[in-house]
């Protein structure tokens, strides 16, 4: 028993005991996470107010609280709030938009390259296809050309313009004017029946034919709509139709 005693005195006040390791607080580990990169504009979003007018949930209303790009893209919630941006559901909105847009998840228009004024023009190109695939049906003959496909491209308004309003366009007119993945066609608009440009936010171009349409920037083009309460919503809704019921039984026994 002495032997042990003594055993753990030398220990203890021996000068190579070994010491407590340092605490790390998971605040410090949260401050040595490097900030991710802040991505560059795209034609159809060029700085913060087409941003917010975009995803809607009146944000744009914040427009003038937003000072630059850089701001829109590594201000916290807590700067946020400060600057006057509300309610709290509208800054996790906001967030969870602009990391949707710095991963490059856009939505109707983002993908479009030549956008003037806030308007994105497209029409109806006539495209080759190796290897024999695809086809059209020509209005006049019926006859199917095999090897050509419809894809709906955006192109600048000048060369929208140039073109005949209803007349059927090969690649070769506008593929010396816009780059070749342009030419893959824009995401979410489609060609409905034979020739006619289709998708949300599509406005068809008059006397077209169905030919060329716009995108035109507008409040709320992007915005994810947020659902609504049905008697009382999960929670409440047995409890809301049975005092429904109840109030009509009572209703019909007078």
């Amino acid at each position: 028993m002495i032997l042990r005693r003594s055993l753990l005195r030398a220990a203890s006040a021996s000068p190579t005991a070994i010491s407590a390791p340092t605490s790390i607080t998971t605040r410090q580990l949260h401050h040595q996470i490097p900030l991710r990169p802040i991505p560059q504009p795209i034609p159809f979003i060029p700085d913060p107010p087409t941003f917010l007018t975009a995803i809607g949930r009146s944000l744009s209303a914040h427009s003038a609280k937003i000072p630059s790009w850089d701001a829109l893209f590594t201000l916290s919630s807590a700067q946020l709030k400060d600057l006057g941006i509300g309610p709290a559901r509208s800054r996790r909105y906001l967030l969870h938009w602009r990391e949707k847009f710095r991963n490059g998840e856009y939505g109707i228009g983002g993908d479009c390259r030549y956008v003037d004024g806030g308007v994105a023009n497209l029409m109806v190109v006539e495209r080759r296809v190796e290897g024999g695939r695809g086809g059209r049906v020509t209005t006049t003959t019926g006859l199917r050309d095999v090897g050509v496909r419809r894809v709906v491209v955006n192109v600048p308004g000048s060369v929208a313009e140039s073109i005949a309003t209803d007349m059927e366009v090969g690649e070769e007119k506008v593929a010396g004017v816009i780059d070749a993945e342009a030419l893959n066609g824009v995401k979410g608009v489609v060609i409905r029946g034979a020739r006619t440009i289709k998708g949300p936010y599509v406005e068809p171009v008059k006397g077209s034919g169905g030919l060329k349409a716009r995108i035109r920037m507008q409040e709320g083009i992007w915005e994810e709509r947020r659902g609504h309460k049905v008697d009382g919503g999960e929670r409440r809704r047995a409890e809301v139709r049975a005092k429904r019921r109840a109030a009509e039984n009572k209703a019909k026994a007078r």
